[in-house]
C-alpha cells in the first residue's frame, strides 16, 4: 500500500506549489533584483515536480537514496547560482525549509489520525532537513569559488607589468609579498620580460607597507628569476624606514641596485642602456 504522505504529495502538488510560493513571496528578504517571480515560479516547480516524482515507499525516510539523485543535483544548482549571483546563507535556506513547512502544511489538512500525521511530518522533516544541509554545503562551495576567482583577478590587478620604455619594464608591487604571491609576480615579470625582449626589470616597492626577512627572501628569488632571463633587476621605492630594517635583519642587498624613488631607478636604467633624455 503506498505511502499515505506520497499519496497527498502527488494528489496536491499544485496546492503545495501554491503554498510555497507563498511562503516564498511573503519573506520581506525576497531578493526580487537578483530573480523574478516568474523564475522563481519556474526554479521552484522543477525542484518540486522531481521530489514528488522521487518519492516512493522506500525512500521517504532514506535522503540518501539514488532516487533523490536528481533532486540533489537540482538543489545543488540552485546553491552555486545564488552563491555567485549574491544571495546570503539564509535567503538561500529559506528557499529549501520554506518547501517543508509547505509540505507539513499540506499533510496537516489531509491526514486527520494524529499518530499517522506525527509518523509522516518526522520523515518529511529529516528528509528535507538533510536537503537542507547538502543546500548549504553547496553554497559554501559556490562562494569558496566567487572568492578564489576574486582573489585571483585582484592579484593580477595588484601586479601589472609595464613597459615604461623599449628594453625596460616596470612592476609595482602593491600589498604584501607572500609565497603564492610571489609566485604570480614572477610569472608576470618573466612573461613581460620575454614578450617585450627587455633588458631591466625595475621592481618598485613603495606600495610594500613593510619588509621582513620573509619579504626580502621573496624578492630576492625575483631578482635571481630575472637575471636567469637575462635581464637586469632594480629594486625602487626603498624608504629610510626599511633600508634600517634591512640592515637591522642583515638582509644583504649589495649585490642588487636600489633606489630610493622609481624616477631614480628608471634614470638610472636610461644609464645602463646608454640613453639620455634630454628636455626640449
Amino acid at each position: 500500500m503506498k505511502n499515505e504522505a506520497i499519496k497527498v504529495f502527488q494528489k496536491r502538488k499544485k496546492n503545495i506549489q501554491e503554498t510555497w510560493m507563498k511562503l516564498q513571496l511573503s519573506d520581506e528578504s525576497l531578493r526580487e533584483d537578483l530573480m523574478t517571480n516568474e523564475d522563481l515560479r519556474r526554479q521552484s516547480d522543477e525542484l518540486l515536480t522531481a521530489f514528488v516524482e522521487a518519492l516512493d515507499d522506500n525512500n521517504i525516510d532514506d535522503p540518501r537514496s539514488s532516487n533523490f539523485d536528481p533532486v540533489v543535483d537540482i538543489l545543488s544548482a540552485i546553491s552555486i547560482s545564488r552563491a555567485k549571483q549574491g544571495y546570503t546563507p539564509r535567503e538561500t535556506g529559506f528557499y529549501v525549509f520554506s518547501l517543508k513547512d509547505a509540505l507539513l502544511h499540506i499533510l496537516q489538512q489531509d491526514i486527520k489520525d494524529p499518530q499517522e500525521l506525527y509518523t509522516q511530518s518526522l520523515k518529511i522533516i529529516k528528509l528535507i532537513d538533510s536537503f537542507g544541509v547538502t543546500t548549504f554545503e553547496t553554497f559554501i562551495k559556490g562562494r569558496e569559488e566567487v572568492i578564489l576567482r576574486q582573489t585571483d583577478e585582484i592579484t593580477e590587478i595588484s601586479t601589472p607589468v609595464i613597459k615604461v620604455w623599449d628594453g625596460i619594464v616596470a612592476l609595482p608591487i602593491i600589498g604584501t609579498l607572500d609565497s603564492a604571491r610571489t609566485q604570480v609576480v614572477m610569472e608576470s615579470l618573466l612573461q613581460q620580460i620575454v614578450e617585450s625582449s627587455s633588458s631591466i626589470a625595475i621592481l618598485d616597492i613603495s606600495g610594500v607597507p613593510a619588509v621582513d626577512s620573509l619579504v626580502a627572501q621573496h624578492l630576492l628569488k625575483t631578482v635571481s628569476a630575472t637575471r636567469l632571463m637575462g635581464a637586469e633587476c632594480i629594486i625602487s621605492g626603498i624608504r629610510p624606514e626599511i633600508a634600517q630594517t634591512v640592515v637591522h635583519l642583515g638582509i644583504d642587498l649589495s649585490g642588487i641596485i636600489t633606489k630610493a624613488s622609481l624616477a631614480s631607478a628608471l634614470k638610472t636604467a636610461f644609464s645602463i642602456l646608454h640613453l639620455q633624455v634630454i628636455k626640449k
